[in-house]
């Protein structure tokens, strides 16, 4: 009889798990949810004004308008007022990245890892930043350049070429109205002679 009751109960259990009335939940496995990490743009640049500036060197600045160019040397403080546009909205990891989404490859043509920063999806109106790279050396894996999009308006755009510790180009393109694209104006900002 006492082995009888365990049986018995067993059975019952069995029976009652096994309840074809009830609708099969499949389990999907999942891995831990990977949080993008953007590389952090904004410190970057801002980083390489402080060591501009740190190391006294004084940048000049090209400004090339219609085949005509004329320089100028610039004040410490007149370089990060020169790449202002670029600055915001900040670029790192804490936000950008419900907008943006990274893809990574190693282009040999130019020798450098490939982090490439694109839209997932229609950005709002007030979100000027269209998209940027971030090449890396993969021998020294130190920032070889970076290139930033950035709308102003329907008819201009920018475009930011940052060098590493040698010098950055900001062009400013304008599109007519039949969809036609000229640059209007280079400006070329160095401090490495």
């Amino acid at each position: 009889m006492r082995q009888l009751i365990p049986f018995i109960l067993s059975v019952f259990f069995l029976v009652s798990c096994s309840d074809s009335s009830t609708p099969e939940v499949k389990k999907v496995e999942t891995g831990p949810v990977k949080k993008q990490s953007f590389f952090p743009v904004t410190s970057y640049i801002r980083g390489q004004i402080f060591e501009i500036k740190r190391n006294g060197v004084t940048p000049l600045k090209f400004t090339t308008v219609k085949n005509h160019t004329d320089s100028v040397w610039l004040k410490f403080d007149q370089l990060e007022e020169a790449v202002k546009e670029f600055l915001t909205p900040e670029i790192d990891s804490a936000n950008l990245t419900n907008l943006y989404t990274e893809k990574n490859f190693l282009d040999q043509t130019i020798a450098a890892f490939t982090f490439t920063y694109d839209p997932t999806g229609l950005l709002p109106d007030s979100m000027k930043l269209k998209r940027w790279d971030v090449y890396i050396d993969p021998e020294n894996n130190k920032v070889k350049r970076i290139y930033m999009v950035k709308e102003i308006s329907k008819s201009m755009s920018l475009q930011l070429t940052w060098q590493n510790d040698k010098y950055c180009k900001i062009v400013s393109i304008i599109t007519d109205t039949s969809g036609n694209s000229a640059v209007d104006k280079e400006e070329k900002i160095t401090w490495d002679f």
